[in-house]
């Protein structure tokens, strides 16, 4: 068990077993470097519809609504929108209740922040055990590639047995805090059905919780599966390990609407609708679909501002023949590469977890190269860290990728912490 050293910082109200220690970009498998404040103030668009250009996969932003705190939207891999210029504010706005006006978004603060290591033996967190509190509503239904607009299963960088049509299943649970009528927030979860189990027992506990400092909002928690297969030439690979924002543009066009026009999601709730205010978003993803998370929100972040990520794939796994290859030649990697896309872009409205363990891939091999997952993690925990970002990173000991019991010692810490400054139901 590591010992608490006095540099460590509290998490969210209580500690972990944690160890602190410092960490460079390139570094060995050990370590995260101490709390760091991130920047608070927020970004608004200005009023009115702002639609974007065309990127490079060719589709066109999405019209976004006139929202207090949306920012422009954003062409799938391409240019900013045309629109309202943006101004700092030191709340932004989040987005009204169907009956009520809007609500301020508080000042998150940095509470948890910073870069965290953890030691065996983990044990799950009570939040995400079955307590007994009141349940919400599940609901299952499949997505058929032939009616997509944007991954039929045609794709031509697929292997060619890969071209095929495909059922893609979706998961929805509505907790029991949710109240019809009023436009939820929502997390999206990759590689569904994959946390939910945790995420509706989190939500089952935190909704009601009575300690402001450990609560979560009553979101929407929607798991999607992938397209199938995994790595270059397969749809899964397609959809996560491409950096562009095909497939967050994707959620937002085609399986939010599909949740809202499901006959028994309608039946059980006839007025449910979904937030367009990015602030109101989060995507959860492990390996490939973590880096699918950190890229929804890093391309589309009128779309997606909180992500949590669990051993993400943050490496050069990205299709070499798609055409992001020219831009991005090492994929994920180029988040913290020699490009230094992090570093190198304006700052963005996210707030991010990321997590790696001490075995994942590529950890114990010197050749790895571009594909070392614990080196592309605390690489990007770092560039964040440096531009200002609302950072948490948790380096986990004696463990391989996406172990399931880190997410079941932190995955409830790390909802609280990615929803901070989201204003409770």
């Amino acid at each position: 068990m590591a010992a608490l050293r006095s540099a460590c910082i509290p998490v969210l109200g209580v500690f972990f077993v944690f160890g602190c220690a410092s960490h460079k970009p390139g570094a060995g498998a050990t370590g995260g470097q101490g709390g760091h404040a991130g920047a608070t103030a927020g970004t608004t668009g200005s009023a009115g519809a702002t639609v974007g250009a065309a990127g490079d996969n060719g589709a066109a932003g999405t019209t976004t609504t006139p929202d207090p705190g949306a920012a422009g939207a954003t062409g799938s891999g391409g240019a900013a929108a045309t629109g309202g210029a943006a101004g700092q504010v030191v709340d932004a706005g989040l987005e009204a209740p169907l009956e009520g006006p809007p609500v301020p978004i508080g000042d998150p603060g940095t509470t948890g922040d910073g870069d965290l290591t953890i030691s065996p033996p983990y044990t799950t967190q009570p939040d995400l055990t079955d307590k007994g509190n009141p349940k919400g509503k599940s609901f299952q239904f499949s997505m058929d590639s032939s009616q997509s607009a944007l991954f039929k299963g045609d794709d031509p960088t697929l292997k060619v047995a890969n071209q095929k049509p495909f059922t893609r299943r979706i998961d929805v649970y509505v907790p029991a805090q949710y109240k019809d009528g009023t436009r939820a927030p929502v997390l999206v979860i990759q590689d569904g059905p994959g946390e939910l189990g945790l995420v509706k027992n989190a939500l089952d506990n935190l909704t009601i919780s009575k300690d402001p400092t450990r609560t979560i909002p009553a979101f929407i928690a929607i798991a999607v599966a992938n397209g199938g297969g995994d790595g270059q030439g397969s749809e899964r690979g397609l959809e996560y390990d491409t950096m562009s924002g095909k497939y967050a543009t994707f959620v937002d066009t085609e399986v939010l609407p599909a949740v809202v026009a499901n006959p028994m999601v309608k039946a059980a709730f006839p007025k449910l609708s979904f937030t367009t205010n990015p602030e109101g978003r989060a995507a959860l993803g492990c390996s490939s679909g973590g880096a699918a998370a950190l890229s929804m929100g890093w391309f589309r972040p009128d779309l997606f501002h909180r992500i949590i990520t669990y051993s993400g794939t943050l490496v050069a796994q990205q299709n070499s023949i798609a055409p992001e290859h020219a831009m991005f030649p090492d994929g994920a990697w180029d988040y913290h590469s020699e490009l230094q896309l992090i570093a190198n872009s304006p700052r963005k409205d996210l707030r991010v977890f990321l997590n790696a363990n001490e075995m994942d891939n590529g950890a114990t091999s010197a050749e790895a190269g571009h594909h070392n997952w614990v080196i592309a993690n605390q690489r990007t925990s770092a560039a964040l860290a440096a531009k200002g970002y609302h950072e948490r990173f948790i380096f986990a000991k004696g463990v391989g990728h996406c172990d399931g019991s880190v997410r079941n010692a932190t995955l409830a810490d790390s909802l609280v912490w990615v929803w901070r400054g989201f204003p409770a139901p």
